[in-house]
């Protein structure tokens, strides 16, 4: 096995999450081949930017077989906002796109209303539904930095494992099995994201 591979699909500041791990004493490697995910024990997908470029690059470089492998032996997962995203069945930015279809669900944008920023930027507080590993040490309310315009709304409620306000409640990180995903950067959360990075490569 091959440790933590953090996926490159051209489209995320890899390092930045790299470094996250490094923070805590844990390598991982960034790498653009399914071989790779095959053969890694623990899987990180990133991401920043469309939906539609995102899973048109992960489908071109065959990455989604080896990440549906990889999901369904139930090997640890962490996927970061568009590495969300692209779980559900589909997203409905800019057209109608498929995801990996892993849950049901869609992934829709902020409602335009007077005075609400779009995309939603910055600190926000986490309600917590569940404690999987990787937010185990997480406190109800504690702040984490998102950048985005869209957000998943899963068919089956008990997926969801924080919520936050914007203004209305929104699902901001999921669990399932060995598998979570959040839709803030863990790796630009500081202190609360670094723990959850350093209980997911220790987990």
């Amino acid at each position: 096995m091959a440790g933590i591979v953090i996926v490159d699909y051209g489209m995320a500041n890899l390092r930045s999450v790299q470094k996250a791990f490094e923070r805590h004493g844990h390598a991982a490697t960034i790498s653009p081949h399914p071989e790779a995910i095959d053969h890694a024990d623990k899987v990180v997908l990133p991401g920043v930017g469309a939906f539609r470029d995102a899973i048109a690059r992960v489908r071109e470089t065959r990455l989604d077989q080896a990440l549906l492998r990889h999901l369904g032996r139930d090997r640890p997962f962490f996927g970061i906002c568009l590495g969300l995203q692209m779980l559900f069945d589909r997203s409905l930015e800019d057209g109608v796109h498929a995801g990996l279809g892993v849950f049901a669900g869609d992934v829709v944008r902020f409602a335009d209303r007077p005075g609400l920023k779009v995309p939603h930027m910055g600190w926000n507080q986490l309600r917590l539904k569940q404690r999987p590993g990787p937010l185990a040490g997480t406190a109800d309310g504690a702040s984490v930095y998102f950048v985005h315009s869209y957000y998943p709304v899963p068919k089956d409620a008990t997926l969801i494992a924080t919520e936050t306000d914007y203004p209305e409640p929104f699902c901001s990180a999921i669990a399932r099995g060995r598998l979570v995903a959040t839709q803030f950067h863990p790796e630009k959360s500081q202190a609360v994201g670094l723990e959850m990075l350093r209980r997911f490569a220790e987990g």
